[in-house]
C-alpha cells in the first residue's frame, strides 16, 4: 500500500494513499472512457486557473472579505461532482467554491459573489465562502462548521419522500468529524437510508489543528461503521480513484441503497484562508505534497495514453483566462446593493415597497408602535 508521511509539529502521521478500491468486496473498476479522463483533467485545470486568479485579485485588494482556496484539492472536488445531474444537490463547505464550476453556476455570477455585487446569487449579501445557487440545488454554506450536512440530510429526506432519484453530495473537512452536526447528519442518514454521499476532505488540518489532535482513528472512513453505512478512503489526489469511488457511491444512493462516507486524503497548498500564513506547517511538508500535484499526476496518466500534450493544456488555459477576465469585468461593473435591500427576503414584504400608512417601519428601520 502506497503511503505518504506528513510531518505535523513533532509528530508524524502515515497517510495511506488508498484504503479500498471498491465498496463491493473483490470488485474491480473498469477503465474509464477517454472522454471522461479528458473531462476530469479539463475541470481540474479550470478550477486551479480560477482559484489562482481569485487569490491574485484578493492580494490586489480588488475584493474584500476573505477566501478559502482549495488549490491542491481539485481531484476531490472534481471527482465527486463530475457525474451529478441537474436536480442533484450539493451541500458545500466554505472551501467548496469550485464545486459551483462543476455544477454549472455561471462564472460571472461567482465573481460577482466574490465582489459582493447585486448581480451575485445572493444579491451581494454574503462573503465569497457562503455562496449557494438555488437554480442548481447548491445550498448556501454556513459559517457554522458542518451545519450544511444537516440541511443536506433534509434535502435527501425530501428526495426520498417524493421518490425522486436524486442524490445529495455533502462536503466537509476532517475537522467537521469532531462536531455534533456531522454525527447527527450521519446517524440520521444511516437510519433513514438517505440518498447521500458524505465526502470528508481530509487535508490533515482543521484550520491549524493537525489530524492527530482531532481524532484517534487512522482512517476517518471507519467512523461510518457507527452509523450502519459503508465507508471508503481513497487517495484524494488521484482524480480517477476519487471519481470511481464517488460514482459507485452515487449509484448506490440513486438505487435506494442509502448513504456512503467517502474520505478523500489530500492537502491544501495554502493557508486556511488568504490571511493565514500557515506557519504551523513545515516547508518540507508543503513541498512534499506539492510534488503529488493531482493535475501533474493526471497529465502523466493522459500522456501515457496519448491523450495529453502541452499545446492542448495551454489552449485550455487561454480559454479559461478569457472567460475569467470576462467574469471579472462583469463583477467590477456590477452595482452594489442598496442598504435597504438587506431586509428583502427576511420579511414577507419588501421594505422598499412598504405602505407608509401601515406604520410598520420608520424610514430609519426602527419599529413604530401602532
Amino acid at each position: 500500500m502506497a503511503t505518504a508521511i506528513a510531518s505535523i509539529g513533532d509528530e508524524q502521521a502515515e497517510i495511506p494513499a488508498v484504503i479500498a478500491p471498491s465498496l463491493r468486496e473483490g470488485a474491480e473498476f473498469e477503465p474509464l472512457p477517454e472522454a471522461t479522463l479528458r473531462r476530469l483533467y479539463t475541470y481540474m485545470l479550470k478550477c486551479r486557473t480560477v482559484e489562482e486568479k481569485i487569490r491574485i485579485l484578493f492580494k490586489q485588494g480588488r475584493f474584500s472579505g476573505n477566501y478559502f482556496a482549495a488549490v491542491g484539492q481539485e481531484a476531490t472536488a472534481v471527482g465527486t461532482t463530475l457525474d451529478l445531474l441537474e436536480k442533484d444537490a450539493i451541500a458545500p463547505s466554505h472551501r467548496s467554491f469550485i464545486t459551483h464550476i462543476m455544477k454549472g453556476t455561471p462564472l460571472k455570477l461567482l465573481f460577482a459573489q466574490l465582489y459582493g455585487r447585486k448581480t451575485s446569487p445572493d444579491q451581494g449579501r454574503s462573503a465569497p465562502a457562503h455562496c449557494g445557487y438555488a437554480p442548481l440545488n447548491i445550498i448556501t454554506p454556513s459559517s457554522t462548521i458542518a451545519a450544511q450536512l444537516n440541511i443536506g440530510t433534509g434535502i435527501a429526506l425530501a428526495f426520498k419522500m417524493r421518490r425522486e432519484p436524486n442524490v445529495v453530495i455533502a462536503l466537509s473537512g476532517d475537522g467537521s468529524t469532531s462536531l455534533g452536526f456531522w454525527h447527527e447528519a450521519m446517524n440520521f442518514a444511516g437510519v433513514q437510508k438517505l440518498p447521500m454521499v458524505f465526502v470528508v476532505i481530509n487535508n490533515l488540518y482543521a484550520e491549524s489543528v493537525p489530524l492527530y489532535l482531532q481524532t484517534a482513528v487512522t482512517d476517518i472512513s471507519l467512523k461510518a461503521q457507527g452509523y450502519g453505512i459503508p465507508g471508503v478512503s481513497v487517495d484524494g489526489n488521484d482524480v480517477v480513484a476519487v471519481y470511481q469511488a464517488a460514482r459507485e457511491a452515487i449509484d448506490r444512493a440513486r438505487a435506494g441503497e442509502g448513504a456512503t462516507l467517502l474520505e478523500c486524503k489530500t492537502y491544501r497548498w495554502y493557508g486556511h484562508s488568504e490571511i493565514d500564513p500557515a506557519k504551523y506547517r513545515t516547508p518540507e511538508e508543503v513541498q512534499e505534497w506539492k510534488q503529488r500535484d493531482p493535475i501533474v499526476a493526471m497529465e502523466q496518466r493522459l500522456e501515457g495514453l496519448g491523450l495529453w500534450n502541452e499545446a492542448w493544456k495551454q489552449e485550455l488555459i487561454a480559454g479559461f483566462r478569457q472567460e475569467i477576465e470576462e467574469a471579472v469585468d462583469f463583477a467590477e461593473k456590477s452595482p452594489v446593493a442598496e442598504a435597504e435591500e438587506c431586509l428583502d427576503h427576511v420579511y414577507s414584504f419588501s421594505v422598499r415597497e412598504r405602505e407608509l400608512d401601515r406604520k410598520v417601519w420608520s424610514p430609519k428601520f426602527e419599529v413604530v408602535r401602532r
